[in-house]
């Protein structure tokens, strides 16, 4: 006789619902469990982070750059006339004088040009002095007929008052009396027109010897201009100092005013720095400054701002008030701090790796037990090259990490080992 096998069918059915049932229970109950849960601390290594301790008290505000010791005279040496480069008699880097002979330059046509022009002076003053010898005989002639006609009328009046004598003893007619008396007037209006004839001819030599001398000084002149240009072909320094650098090759050519070198005085150097153009708003001229020119720090004061701005950044120059160290030379690199302002009694901390003026940063605060850190919210003030103001957040005493931690940006809290 068959045993119906329906209910064990039915028995294992309700097995199957009830096991289903429990593993979505137990599933459910451990999703819960782990959802509450904290989430895992990640660690970070202490020896790779940045921590400083904050800090009340003096906070010296400043901006840094870089840049290059410059002299402050700098004299570029040009071309005075064309030439053609000859020879370089001194390297860069010497030390030279005002008279040092740095280049030689060659122009034949300068070269004829002053010797044509030192002939044309000599000729123009051949000139003048055969010009002068001449008007000087002129001269002496008309003083000599002035002088003639002077002793006629002498005679004249000698004559003219012998037969006056004679005319009253009847011994002369009055008509001979008459007749000398106006030879002796016509004489003396003579003497009248050849004293002024004198004195006019006088005028005249005066005025044609200034004419001639006159050409005389420009053909001197102008022979003196070639010939100074002939001699400016060997081209000198002009000041003392160093010779930073020759700008010609030999055998090239040069017009006026190509500049041929250029020569510095390297006891007076002043330095260049770059600074940012978002930092140096509040740079202005007589600021206290320090250069370091890694030889040895110099003591500067901020003497001029370059009114614009080239590449994000604003030259800046500090003229050296301190002793140089050795070695300092033109075109060193330095670097240089400015210091804008001290602000005393502040809470400061070193400068964090994120932040700027003003603004709101996440940092991570070290807690009590020292090993862990929690990200705390903290307001910035004023930032100097290596601090920054704290306005809110942390308070003195607190310690932080100031390196870049944005790789526990999903994390308000790590862990330190």
């Amino acid at each position: 006789m068959d045993i119906p096998r329906k209910s064990e069918a039915r028995k294992r059915r309700i097995r199957r619902i009830i096991y289903g049932v429990l593993g979505l229970a137990a599933i459910g109950g451990i999703t819960l469990g782990l959802s509450r849960l904290e989430r895992a601390v990640p660690p970070v290594d202490r020896n790779t982070v940045l921590i400083d301790t904050v800090k009340r008290g003096l906070m010296l505000r400043n901006v840094r750059g870089m840049g290059t010791l410059v002299p402050e005279e700098i004299r570029w040496v040009p071309a005075v006339t064309n030439g053609r480069v000859e020879r370089r008699l001194v390297q860069p880097g010497a030390v030279v004088r005002a008279d040092t002979v740095l280049l030689e330059l060659s122009n034949p046509q300068l070269e004829q040009e002053t010797l044509n022009a030192e002939w044309d002076w000599k000729a123009a003053e051949s000139s003048y002095k055969d010009l002068e010898v001449k008007l000087e005989s002129d001269r002496l002639n008309q003083e000599a007929e002035t002088a003639r006609i002077v002793a006629e009328y002498n005679q004249a009046t000698l004559r003219a008052e012998a037969n006056s004598e004679l005319a009253k003893q009847g011994l002369v007619p009055e008509l001979t009396l008459k007749l000398e008396r106006v030879t002796a007037e016509q004489l003396a209006s003579r003497i009248d027109i050849e004293k002024k004839r004198l004195e006019k001819s006088r005028e005249s030599i005066d005025a044609q010897l200034a004419v001639q001398k006159t050409r005389v000084q420009q053909q001197r002149a102008i022979y003196e201009l070639k010939r100074s240009q002939l001699d400016q072909l060997k081209v000198r320094a002009g000041v003392p100092g160093i010779l930073q650098s020759l700008l010609a090759e030999v055998g090239q050519s040069v017009i006026p005013g190509t500049n041929l070198a250029r020569v510095s005085n390297p006891a007076r150097l002043k330095a260049e720095l770059k600074i940012p153009e978002t930092q140096v708003k509040d740079v202005a001229p007589g600021q206290e400054a320090t250069v370091d020119t890694h030889n040895g720090i110099i003591q500067g004061r901020v003497s001029r701002i370059d009114p614009a701005a080239q590449e994000g950044s604003v030259k800046v120059d500090v003229t050296l008030t301190g002793e140089l160290p050795p070695g300092a030379r033109p075109d060193l690199s330095v670097d240089g701090i400015i210091e804008l302002e001290r602000l005393t009694d502040v809470v400061y901390v070193q400068r964090p790796v994120q932040g700027q003026a003003n603004s709101l940063v996440g940092l991570f605060k070290l807690e009590p037990d020292g090993q862990h850190a929690s990200r705390v919210q903290v307001k910035l003030g004023r930032i100097a090259v290596t601090t920054v103001e704290i306005i809110e957040g942390l308070k003195p005493g607190d310690q932080v990490i100031l390196s870049d931690m944005t790789a526990q940006d999903a994390h308000d809290r790590v862990q330190l080992y």
